[in-house]
């Protein structure tokens, strides 16, 4: 029976280093963050890759709201990507295809590529990827799953890559980022990223064009956030919906995104705890996991303070984890 994936996005880590911010584990140690995740029982790190990002890491998202991005472009990536091979722990690679975070409201073009035609666009797609992906391989790295997109429900790359206007073209922009993974790493697995597990009107128009249009990808993976949701979310549902999407679609499932109020980490704990049951209940899975998202943060230090963190201030710029990823370490026992 394969290792149940228990994974950490981190791609914040680097930034909040670079702005003097330490971690602590329960002891009041200060350990590296990828050392104190594995002790939490994570196995997995999950790290973001953008085109061209500003670099500073911010994001002016709206008049009034800045987000941090996190230092992630390719060299960044590959710092941290030596760290998390340094600690034996499994990779993601996330391409949003984008300067700047890419999810169901904003999936904007690299400001380099918004004069390019839909087949130079093909080409940067494939391009970007296989450069990533090469400066990886040629330091001895080898991701297990690669994303090619993030939160796509809506399409990608617009207005070129929109679902609603532009669907063949979509697929085709993911069938390059598909086969370029491939080529340079031809055992890692694509995953096809989407919002909103338990809500079909969010997931379904985009699987049924994906598929009809003969999309490739090798897992279908999830966002499961409850906070966001809360009136379809459930362990229940969950599970259901996964079960369903794998059957009807013959792929493999993954969480590659989850999480909870920091403030409530008992609550948090569960969610996480009912993420794995539920991924527990897929069976047939070659390899089933799950991601929380962005746990080494807590929303004090960040500036548009993002509340679904896992970790809390400890001292003057030193952070240490809360209950939630205890659910990792619990459900090894």
């Amino acid at each position: 029976m394969a290792e149940m994936i228990y994974g950490v996005d981190l791609g914040w880590a680097l930034q909040l280093e670079a702005l003097g911010y330490s971690w602590q584990d329960e002891a009041g140690e200060q350990k590296d963050i990828l050392e104190l995740s594995k002790e939490m029982g994570a196995n997995a790190v999950r790290l973001r890759v953008f085109v061209n990002p500003p670099a500073d890491g911010l994001w002016k998202k709206q008049e009034h709201e800045i987000c941090m991005l996190g230092f992630c472009d390719a060299q960044n990536v590959l710092t941290m990507a030596q760290r998390v091979k340094k600690q034996e722990m499994k990779l993601m690679i996330d391409f949003h295809y984008s300067d700047h975070f890419a999810d169901p409201q904003y999936q904007d073009l690299p400001e380099e590529w918004k004069q390019n035609t839909d087949e130079e666009l093909e080409q940067k797609v494939a391009g970007h990827t296989k450069e990533v992906l090469r400066l990886l391989v040629q330091h001895g790295i080898v991701p297990q799953w690669v994303q090619v997109g993030n939160e796509i429900n809506n399409g990608m790359m617009w207005p070129n890559g929109r679902l609603d206007t532009a669907p063949k073209q979509m697929v085709r922009f993911l069938n390059a980022g598909y086969d370029a993974v491939k080529e340079i790493c031809p055992d890692c697995k694509v995953v096809t990223h989407l919002a909103a597990v338990c809500d079909d009107a969010q997931c379904a128009p985009f699987l049924e064009r994906f598929f009809t249009e003969n999309g490739k990808t090798d897992i279908l993976g999830f966002s499961y956030y409850p906070y966001w949701e809360p009136l379809l979310s459930s362990r229940d549902r969950l599970a259901q919906q996964l079960k369903k999407y794998a059957g009807t679609y013959q792929k493999q499932v993954m969480i590659v995104e989850t999480g909870g109020l920091e403030s409530d980490e008992e609550e948090s704990y569960r969610l996480l705890a009912d993420c794995i049951c539920a991924m527990r209940e897929q069976n047939g899975q070659e390899e089933a996991g799950i991601f929380y998202w962005e746990p080494e943060a807590a929303s004090q230090v960040l500036p548009d303070r993002y509340p679904l963190c896992a970790a809390k201030l400890a001292g003057e710029k030193i952070l240490r984890y809360n209950k939630a990823l205890e659910a990792y370490r619990d459900s090894r026992k």
